[in-house]
Formats: C-alpha cells, structure tokens, sequence
C-alpha cells in the first residue's frame, strides 16, 4: 500500500519469476511462451518492479519455445525500462542459458551448470526389428522429404544431411544470441559454442555468466536490505492440484528427470 501513498518512498521491489523445468510446447507443466506469456506480463508490469529476477532452473527444451520466452522478456525490459538478472539454480543449459541470456546479467551457485550450446535430435532405428518379425512398413507420401528421418526404415545419407542442416540452421541462430545478448563480455579466445557445460565459477572465464551470487542477498546488495521480492510461478491446473491428473503428471515428471539427468542431476 505505501507504493500507493504520495509523498512517502516506496522500497525498491524485484519481482522473481521462476521458471523451472524442460521447455517444450503443449505440455502441461512445462515452460512455453503461452503458459507463461500472462505470468511475464504481470512481473514486468505490476507494482511498477525496479527490476525482474529470473530464478531458473532448465535442462532446456524446445529451441522455438526458448527463443519466444526470451523474445518476449526482452522486449518488455525495453518497453518498461526494466533491468533484467538471471540466478541459476541446479541447471540453465541449452534452452534454460537461452532464456538465462535474455537478462542483463546472469549469476549462478558455485555448483551450476550453464552452457550446452547446441541442437541434439535422437531417436531410434527399429527397420532390423520389424523385419525380423515379419512387419511390412507401408508409407505413401507427396514429396519425396514427407517421411525424413522414418525410424522404421533404414537410414539415408541424404535424410542425414537435410537434418544436420536443419540443426547447423537453428544452433546459428542460437549463438547470435548470445552474442547479441553477451556482446563483448564473452572470451573469443575460447570454443563456447560446441556444447561444452561448465559449473559454477568455471563459465566466468567463458563470459557466459558474470559471477557466482544467490538471488536475495545480490538483490540486497544492489537496492538495499529494505527491497521487496515479489515471487511469480506457474500453477497447477486447478484438478491436477487433487490428483486428478495423475497419469500425465507422471509422465511429465518422467520427462522432466530424463532431460535433467542428462546433467547428472
């Protein structure tokens, strides 16, 4: 309410938005642009914040996903006049570093692991099953491409090709920004943009973060003990909070730990 009260100053106020775990389109539970477009509007605009924390923790995900997120924090830093830090918990590699960059400063536990910029694709080939089993593979299309990449038949150099090109495609637009964003901090001398990880005050050398701080104290370092941090997080959907989404939580659960675990978390 004293934000409210002529003549009397408010304390500064941060908003902390929290964005934890893999990003991916559709998927209840995960980060994407539209499950979190209304949450990122509120932490830029409400209260009229000196600033906006992003407390992250993400193996990554989705490329598309992880650019709008970004995009869309950018812009309202630009249209607010809002500076921007990002505090990495446990992990902000891949699609997590993209968004983690879309801030001013990025800051990181001693135990963090950032970087991993890079396009990964897996799957499996399953056509030496099938026909050991005597299954028939019956696939029409219209235009030679449609069924790239089929794991049912065997591989073709050319599906190979089209797929590395398509991934050399979205990795190019992943380092520009984070050159854009990281300009002349990053350390040309060094390979940052093979996939490398690096924990905790290594990826200080690297220009990919600017140091090693927690969320609360660095903020009361720069606004003063009386800030006030105000937390935004995605919720539940309203029945899954009583169990009544059980299966699919589970499942994205699952999914959440495979992506983490990557990173032997």
């Amino acid at each position: 309410m004293r934000r409210f009260i002529p003549f009397i100053k408010s304390p500064p106020l941060v908003s902390v938005l929290r964005l934890q775990g893999v990003i991916a389109s559709g998927t209840r539970g995960t980060l994407n642009d539209q499950a979190l477009a209304a949450l990122i509007q509120k932490a830029f605009t409400k209260g009229k914040p000196d600033a906006v924390a992003l407390s992250i923790n993400s193996p990554g995900g989705s490329p598309t996903q992880s650019s709008l997120i970004a995009a869309r924090i950018r812009r309202l830093a630009e249209e607010k006049d809002v500076k921007v830090y990002a505090f990495v918990e446990d992990v902000a590699a891949s699609g997590g570093y993209y968004i983690a960059s879309a801030a001013d400063e990025i800051w990181v536990d001693r135990h963090s692991i950032t970087g991993s910029i890079g396009v990964i694709s897996a799957g499996f080939g399953l056509s030496e099953f099938i026909s050991r089993y005597g299954i028939e593979r019956r696939v029409y299309t219209a235009g030679k491409s449609k069924s790239l990449g089929d794991p049912f038949r065997p591989e073709k150099d050319e599906d190979v090709a089209r797929i590395k090109a398509l991934q050399e495609h979205i990795h190019k637009g992943f380092i520009d920004h984070v050159k854009t964003r990281r300009g002349e901090r990053l350390n040309g001398e060094m390979e940052l943009f093979d996939g490398s990880i690096w924990v905790g005050d290594e990826a200080v050398e690297t220009g990919l973060i600017d140091g090693v701080a927690h969320l609360v104290p660095k903020m009361k370092e720069v606004f003063g003990d009386k800030v006030q941090l105000r937390p935004y997080a995605m919720k539940k959907p309203f029945f899954a909070r009583f169990g009544a989404s059980v299966i699919g939580d589970a499942i994205v659960e699952v999914e959440d730990r495979a992506a983490f675990a990557r990173f032997g978390l």
